[in-house]
């Protein structure tokens, strides 16, 4: 018997003591180590061209952001980028030092976040009625309640006008593309909308579905929450 009072049998070939079982420990502790979360804080710039990244930058470090959104078209139908694309020449708004400063925030570290105005926009929509434009059913451009005008997402050219423009700025190197105003007028004389014979919720499926193949790979594609109404 050894000092604890266990018994032991030493043969005289045994060289080595055997091995006694450990009792489990009583309270056992399990740590779970979560995941390191990053805390995504946007800083949103107004509506208007981009004139100088530098102090975009320093506005949105002042804030604490980790990632900057600036809008490159809006519900108005300007667009505030270079677009080499026809349909949009008469909708271009910038300045002389925007494409700068635009490059600037795309090769720079910050998660950078361009806003497009799809549907809404009253300059594409009366610039082409027939080919763009949502139309009434006594074929004339639609006015919503807000007094605002649409394009129709059934008609290819309105939707390869916003492909367009998607791809153009994946190609500048934004991280994403948030999509506002996806969808048809919620305000206004709705019973005299001319949808074109189209289901709604399948053109807006299409037109999603064709501008995101369009955005180069590596680029997001978001729709901000409660735009996609039919």
């Amino acid at each position: 018997y050894d000092e604890t009072g266990h018994a032991r049998l030493e043969l005289p070939w045994q060289t080595e003591e055997p091995s006694q079982e450990e009792e489990p420990p009583d309270n056992v502790e399990i740590t779970v180590e979560e995941p390191e979360r990053t805390e995504t804080k946007t800083l949103q710039l107004d509506a208007a061209p981009l004139t100088d990244w530098d102090s975009a930058a320093a506005q949105a470090a002042a804030a604490g952001c980790n990632s900057v959104a600036v809008t490159v078209k809006d519900a108005s139908g300007q667009v505030y980028f270079d677009s080499a694309q026809p349909a949009a020449s008469g909708a271009i708004r910038t300045e002389s030092t925007t494409a700068a400063a635009l490059a600037a925030m795309t090769a720079s570290d910050t998660y950078t976040i361009a806003r497009l105005s799809c549907l809404l926009d009253p300059i594409a929509a009366k610039a082409d009625v027939e080919g763009m434009g949502l139309k009434n059913t006594g074929g004339y451009i639609f006015y919503d309640g807000n007094n605002g005008n649409w394009l129709d997402p059934s008609k290819p050219a309105a939707r390869q006008y916003l492909c367009t423009l998607a791809a153009e700025l994946a190609q500048q190197g934004f991280d994403e593309i948030l999509l506002t105003d996806v969808g048809y007028p919620t305000v206004g004389k709705l019973d005299k909308i001319d949808y074109n014979g189209a289901d709604r919720a399948e053109s807006i499926r299409a037109f999603l579905e064709e501008l995101k193949t369009a955005a180069a790979e590596g680029t997001n594609v978001a729709e901000e929450l409660g735009d996609l109404l039919f």
